[in-house]
Formats: structure tokens, C-alpha cells, sequence
């Protein structure tokens, strides 16, 4: 495969273009998410009222919506924000957070994937697998069970979507309707913070603001997002003691990753196409 991108030509580009991020998201790791929007190089705003968010997105260059906390407020402003997105031409990020976990996260997910037209969905091997409508074990929001076949379920949810579609686990799955690509980056620490998944949904959304190409989008930002778990864990912005300081770490890495000396800069050495489709 080859691949017309690099990490740090896409961060130029974030840089350049300083993308207005929206994101409606959960009470948990908004922090996280807003400071990681910020680090990669975007602009952050939390709107999350369905009176005002649909002008915020309007002005806005990405939009992320991440139903890792469900509530009826919740689930109208996502659509008024997915639908704004839509209307105005704004790269739009999806989130299925949980589903697969009770029927009422079944039906919003399944909203905002149909009743929107998304850019990216992004989820675990277990979200993908439960919005593609086959057989997944999703326990709260943590996907457990074994996913052999995660790429062919990728694929089938992009054709179904329209979407470009990324399934988060051990190696990251990046998949269009023609095709799907293994990313292997990342650490095991990474696993170990929550919200580490609510960032990688903003970062997509940052990245598919700044790039052209949807694909292209979802390829850079999940590689730029594992090799910063990468560089946190190698102690390249610091010692870390535990999941608590490797949080601070890697939120350090994604602030400094374009003056990190990153192994294998060339995507061609971290990306294999892995499905024809």
C-alpha cells in the first residue's frame, strides 16, 4: 500500500487551519477530550444544548458525537448537531459508545448513524461489530470477546453507513467500502486511562477537519494518536508511576509529537491493507 500522507504533514495542516471542533460528548472525559482537541492543534467548544448547538456547529469546521452518557437532552442534541453538520458540509465524527449494551443505547446509535450521514464511526471491536448487527459481547462500555473477523464487519458497516469506519482494539482497524487497513501502533497503557476512546473519536474529528479525504483522515489521526501513546510510554515526555501519570504523559505527547523522533515515520511501515473488498 502507499499511503500520501505523513503524521507530521497532517499536523501542518491541523496547524494551519486551527479546525473549530464541537463536540457533544459524555460527562466523563469531557476535559480530556477538549484538551486533546486542543493539543493536536483544533479548537475546542463543548456545546451540548440543542438551542444553541446547531449554530455552533454551523461555525464549526468538525463535529464529534459520542453517547458515552445517554440522556434524552443528550440524544436531541446530538441530532440537531449531527443534522447542522450535515447541512452546513461539517466533517462529522460518531461515537456508538456502549452500544450493544441495552436496547435503549441500540436505538440511538442506530439513529445517528441512519437518520445522520456521517464521516467517520469510530467504536471498539465490540461497538462496530453490535452496529453492524451481528453478534458482539459488550459489557457497560468495554468490549470483551473475540472479534476474528472485525475487518469484514468494518467494511459491511461502511457500505451500510457510507461512513469511513474505525474499530479500536489490540491493532486499530481502519475500513472503507473497499477496503480495510490494519494500524499497528499504540501501547497497553493506553488502555489503562479512561476515555482514552472518547479521545481517539475527537482526534478523528480534528484530523477529518483539516484533511480532504475521510480516509485519509481516519489513517493519519489513528496513526498520530497511537504513536503518541507510543512516545508516552517510551518516557519521552517524562517518567511515569502508573495509569495517573501516563495520562498526564500522553495528554504531553499529543501537545509534542511533532518534535518526537517518531520510529517508522513512513505510514507505509505501520499501515497494511488487510481486505479488498
Amino acid at each position: 500500500m502507499t499511503t500520501d500522507f505523513t503524521v507530521a504533514e497532517s499536523l501542518e495542516r491541523i496547524a494551519a487551519e486551527q479546525p473549530l471542533i464541537n463536540c457533544v460528548t459524555n460527562a466523563v472525559t469531557v476535559n480530556d477530550v477538549a484538551n486533546v482537541t486542543l493539543h493536536w492543534g483544533g479548537l475546542p467548544v463543548m456545546s451540548d444544548d440543542a438551542r444553541e448547538v446547531g449554530d455552533m456547529v454551523a461555525g464549526a469546521q468538525g463535529c464529534l458525537l459520542n453517547m458515552g452518557t445517554v440522556s434524552e437532552a443528550g440524544e436531541e442534541a446530538m441530532l440537531t448537531a449531527g443534522n447542522a453538520a450535515n447541512d452546513h458540509g461539517v466533517p462529522l465524527v460518531v461515537d456508538p459508545v456502549g452500544v450493544g449494551a441495552t436496547p435503549t443505547r441500540d436505538r440511538v446509535a442506530e439513529a445517528l448513524v441512519t437518520d445522520l450521514d456521517p464521516t467517520i464511526v469510530k467504536g471498539n471491536y465490540g461497538e462496530i461489530t453490535a452496529l453492524a448487527g451481528a453478534d458482539a459481547e459488550v459489557r457497560g462500555v468495554e468490549s470483551v470477546g473475540d472479534y476474528a473477523d472485525v475487518a469484514e464487519t468494518a467494511v459491511a458497516l461502511a457500505r451500510d453507513t457510507g461512513a469511513v469506519v474505525v474499530a479500536s482494539g489490540e491493532t486499530d482497524v481502519v475500513a472503507s467500502a473497499d477496503a480495510a487497513y490494519e494500524v499497528e501502533n499504540g501501547d497497553a497503557m493506553l488502555g489503562t486511562v479512561v476515555g482514552t476512546g472518547c479521545m481517539l473519536g475527537v482526534t478523528l474529528a480534528v484530523f477529518a477537519a483539516a484533511l480532504d479525504d475521510a480516509e485519509t483522515a481516519a489513517l493519519a489521526g489513528t496513526l498520530a494518536f497511537g504513536v503518541a501513546g507510543e512516545a508516552a510510554a517510551k518516557g519521552d515526555f517524562g517518567d511515569y508511576a502508573g495509569p495517573a501519570s501516563y495520562r498526564v504523559a500522553f495528554l504531553d505527547a499529543v501537545a509534542g509529537l511533532d518534535g518526537v523522533e517518531v520510529e517508522h515515520p513512513d505510514p507505509d511501515a505501520r499501515i497494511t491493507r488487510v481486505l479488498d473488498a
